[in-house]
């Protein structure tokens, strides 16, 4: 089962390294820091940071990432329209009628001019 989070992932960095999917991703930094030089030849998927591939195979695995469907899924279902149903459902809230005239209220104010760190 893909969404078990006690299925044991092989390490794409350390190969006999076999981690539960839970702690997959905190293993993948760790192993990251401990294998420098292993980690500099592979490259994170943009679609799912715990693929790690080899760089010259990363275009070939964008093109076939499972994930990819997922984002593309997500893109197509964010339109810039609003669904059809939503567009003539207006609100009828209305902002209460506002008391407050500021204009007036600096002319009865005080005399005195605020000042930070100054007491009148």
């Amino acid at each position: 089962d893909v969404l078990d989070p006690e299925r044991l992932i092989q390490c794409p960095l350390v190969k006999h390294h076999r981690i539960r999917a839970r702690r997959f991703p905190y293993h993948l930094v760790k192993c990251k820091e401990s294998n420098p030089e292993i980690a500099k030849k592979l490259a994170t998927c943009p679609f799912n940071a715990r693929h790690l591939v080899p760089r010259a195979d990363l275009s070939d695995h964008i093109m076939k990432c499972n994930d990819k469907a997922f984002m593309e899924q997500d893109v197509v279902g964010q339109s810039c329209e609003p669904p059809p149903g939503q567009l003539n459902n207006g609100s009828t809230w209305q902002a209460p009628p506002c008391d407050e005239d500021w204009d007036t209220e600096v002319v009865e104010g005080s005399e005195s001019t605020f000042v930070w760190g100054m007491i009148n």
